[in-house]
C-alpha cells in the first residue's frame, strides 16, 4: 500500500497489499536477479562447457548446454531476470547462435554497473557510457573482420564445425557440417549482389532414435512422417507425378442437421450409389491428369482409398500444412484446393516416392527431386536425449551458415574479438571526460571478462594468467589470439580454424547492451498483490451475488453427494 501525504491529509494511491521498491535498492535488486540467470548458464559456454539437466513440471527431462533451450525450459518469475531470458530468445531467433554469450555479457555489464552504482554514479551516466562504448566496440569489430566468398565451402565448413564444438555431436562434425552446408545451399536463392537469401523453414529437420549420429542423412526432397493410407496401395513409385490437395477426398457433411427420409428400398441403394459415384469421379479426375501419388491435407474416405488403390495410386492423408508447403517447393507442384481444378500442370515430380520403416514408424520419403527448394535432414542417435540435443546443435549450425550466406563476413572465435574490442574501447575511453569514461571502461572490462575469461574458467585454466597473456598478445598486434579451450592455452584461433559469423557477434553485443541498459533504467518496482480467489459458494469477486435461480444463497446450486 502506498500512502502519499498532501496538505489535505494522506491519500491512498495503490491498493492495499502492493509493494514498492525505489531508487538504487530497486536497481540493485533487479541486477542481482539478472545475475542469478548469468551464473546459472555461464558454465555452459564454450567447448568445455558443462550440460544442464532441466526437469519440467511434468517430469520431462532435457539435457542441454544450449543457452536458449535452458532458459525456455526454466519457469523464471522475476521480471528483471525475464529480460535476460528474452534476449536469449531474440538472439536465437535472429542469428541462431550466441545465446549463452549474450546472457553472459549482459550479466558482466550489470556486474560492472553495480560497482559504479556503489560509487554513486548515476544510472543515466552508466547507460550513456555503455551505449557509446557499444558503438565503438562494433566499429572495431567491423575493422578487424574477414570478408569471405559465400561459395567457399571450405570456409563454411570451418564455421559449421565451430558452432558444433561445444556440442555432443562434435565427433561427427566433419560429416554433419557437409550435410548442413549441402542442405542450406540447396534451398538458398542467390541475390544480385552475390549474397544469398535463405528461408530456414524450407530445411525440415526430423529426428528418430536408433543407429548412431553418423546415420544422419540429407534427403534432396521431403520426408513426411505419415504412412500410406491403404495396404493395397503401392509402397514405392518411380517417376512420381504428385498431386498436392488441400481438399478432402470424401463427401463433406452439411453444416446443418438434416435427415433424409426414404420410403422405397430401391431408392436407398440409389442414394448410396450416388455417394460412391461422387467419390469415384474424384479419383477418376486424379487419374485422368496422370497423378500416381496423392498428398492430401484433409481426410480420404475409405471408399476413395479403395478406388485409389485399385488405380495403383499411392496416397497419404492428414499431411501438415508446413509439409504441404515444403512438398510444393521440393517437387514443383501446386497445392490445389478444388479437385475439379486439378490439371497435369499442377503436378509435382520426384524420381522416387517410397514408404520406409524408420524404427517403429512408417514414413514416406519423397526423393530425387530435380531442383528441390525444400529438403529434409533425418537425425539419428543412440537415445532420445542424444537426438534432441543433436537437433538443437544442427539448428545452430544451419543458422550460422544462413548468417554467413546472407552476410559473408567472419571473425575468429575463442574470445579474440572480445579482447580486441575491449582494448580498443579502453583506449578510446581515455579521450572521454567525466564519469562516462568510467562507464566505458567498465564496458571494456565486461567484454574481457564475459567470453575470454569464462571460456578459460570452464576449461579449468587460471583466468588471471589467461587475462595477462591475452592482453600482452593483443597489445603486440596479435588480433586473433584467444582461448584455445581444447589445448588449454592462449593460441592463434585463426590457425585453429575457429571462426564465427560477424552477425552473431554484432547481435550479442547489441542485445546484451540493450538488456543491461533496460535493467539500469528501472528505478522503481511496483508490485501489486495477487488477487485472492473468491471463497467457495460466495459468487464472484468482491462478494458479488450469484445469478438468480442458481440456488444456495446466490451461489452455485447444491451438487448431489
Amino acid at each position: 500500500m502506498s500512502i502519499q501525504q498532501t496538505p489535505y491529509g494522506p491519500v491512498l494511491i495503490l491498493k492495499e497489499g502492493s509493494s514498492e521498491t525505489k531508487g538504487y535498492d530497486a536497481i540493485r535488486n533487479n541486477i542481482d536477479a539478472a545475475l542469478v540467470i548469468t551464473e546459472l548458464i555461464k558454465t555452459s559456454l564454450g567447448p568445455r562447457g558443462m550440460d544442464k539437466m532441466v526437469v519440467d513440471t511434468l517430469g520431462d527431462v532435457t539435457i542441454t548446454n544450449d543457452g536458449a533451450t535452458m532458459l525456455k525450459q526454466l519457469d523464471v518469475q522475476h521480471p528483471a531476470a525475464k529480460i535476460l531470458v528474452e534476449i536469449a530468445k531474440a538472439t536465437d531467433s535472429e542469428v541462431g547462435d550466441g545465446t549463452t554469450s549474450a546472457v553472459v555479457l549482459a550479466g558482466r555489464l550489470l556486474e560492472g554497473a553495480k560497482k559504479l552504482l556503489d560509487k554513486n554514479i548515476h544510472p543515466s551516466i552508466i547507460v550513456d557510457g555503455y551505449q557509446w562504448a557499444s558503438s565503438k566496440a562494433l566499429d572495431r569489430l567491423q575493422s578487424i573482420a574477414i570478408k569471405i566468398s559465400p561459395e567457399d565451402k571450405e570456409w563454411l565448413a570451418k564455421l559449421a564445425k565451430t558452432s558444433m564444438r561445444s556440442k555432443i555431436i562434435f565427433e561427427e562434425s566433419d560429416y554433419l557440417a557437409k550435410v548442413v552446408i549441402d542442405a542450406v545451399f540447396q534451398v538458398a536463392e542467390k541475390k544480385d549482389d552475390g549474397t544469398y537469401k535463405v528461408d530456414v523453414d524450407t530445411v525440415s529437420v526430423l529426428k528418430k532414435q536408433g543407429e548412431s549420429i553418423s546415420g544422419t542423412l540429407l534427403v534432396n526432397g521431403i520426408i513426411v512422417d505419415k504412412e500410406v493410407v491403404h495396404s493395397g496401395m503401392p509402397k514405392a513409385i518411380s517417376n512420381a507425378k504428385i498431386a498436392l490437395l488441400n481438399a478432402p477426398l470424401e463427401i463433406e457433411k452439411t453444416e446443418y442437421s438434416a435427415e433424409i427420409r426414404i420410403s422405397d428400398p430401391t431408392k436407398m441403394k440409389a442414394f448410396l450409389d450416388q455417394e460412391a459415384s461422387m467419390l469415384k469421379q474424384m479419383v477418376d479426375k486424379i487419374k485422368s491428369v496422370g497423378a500416381n501419388v496423392v498428398f492430401c491435407q484433409k481426410g480420404i474416405d475409405d471408399l476413395a482409398q479403395h478406388y485409389l488403390a485399385k488405380a495403383g495410386i499411392m496416397a497419404v492423408r492428414r499431411v501438415k500444412e508446413s509439409d504441404m508447403s515444403r512438398l510444393s517447393k521440393a517437387t514443383g507442384g501446386r497445392i490445389v484446393t478444388n479437385i475439379d481444378d486439378l490439371t497435369a500442370n499442377d503436378l509435382g515430380f520426384a524420381g522416387k516416392v517410397e514408404e520406409r520403416k524408420v524404427e517403429e514408424d512408417k514414413w514416406v520419403f519423397v526423393e530425387e527431386c530435380k531442383n528441390p527448394k525444400a529438403v529434409s535432414i533425418l537425425i539419428r542417435g543412440g537415445s532420445q536425449r542424444v537426438v534432441d540435443e543433436a537437433e538443437r546443435s544442427l539448428h545452430d549450425a544451419i543458422m550460422v551458415i544462413k548468417d554467413v550466406l546472407e552476410k559473408p563476413v567472419v571473425v575468429a572465435g575463442g574470445g579474440a574479438p572480445e579482447m580486441e574490442m575491449a582494448l580498443y574501447v579502453k583506449e578510446e575511453a581515455k579521450k572521454r571526460s567525466g564519469r562516462e569514461q568510467l562507464a566505458a571502461t567498465a564496458f571494456a572490462d565486461a567484454l574481457e571478462a564475459s567470453i575470454p575469461l569464462t571460456l578459460a574458467e570452464n576449461a579449468g585454466m587460471d583466468p588471471l594468467d589467461v587475462q595477462v597473456e591475452l592482453r600482452a598478445a593483443h597489445s603486440k598486434g596479435n588480433t586473433w589470439y584467444g582461448v584455445d579451450a581444447y589445448n588449454n592455452k592462449v593460441n592463434d584461433m585463426n590457425k585453429e580454424n575457429v571462426f564465427e559469423p560477424i552477425s552473431v557477434k554484432e547481435q550479442v553485443v547489441r542485445s546484451a547492451t540493450e538488456a543491461a541498459t533496460m535493467v539500469l533504467r528501472i528505478d522503481e518496482v511496483i508490485a501489486s498483490k495477487a488477487s485472492k480467489m473468491p471463497a467457495g459458494g460466495q459468487g464472484g469477486p468482491g462478494g458479488m451475488g450469484g445469478m438468480g435461480g442458481m440456488g444456495g444463497e446466490g451461489g452455485m446450486p447444491n451438487m448431489p453427494e
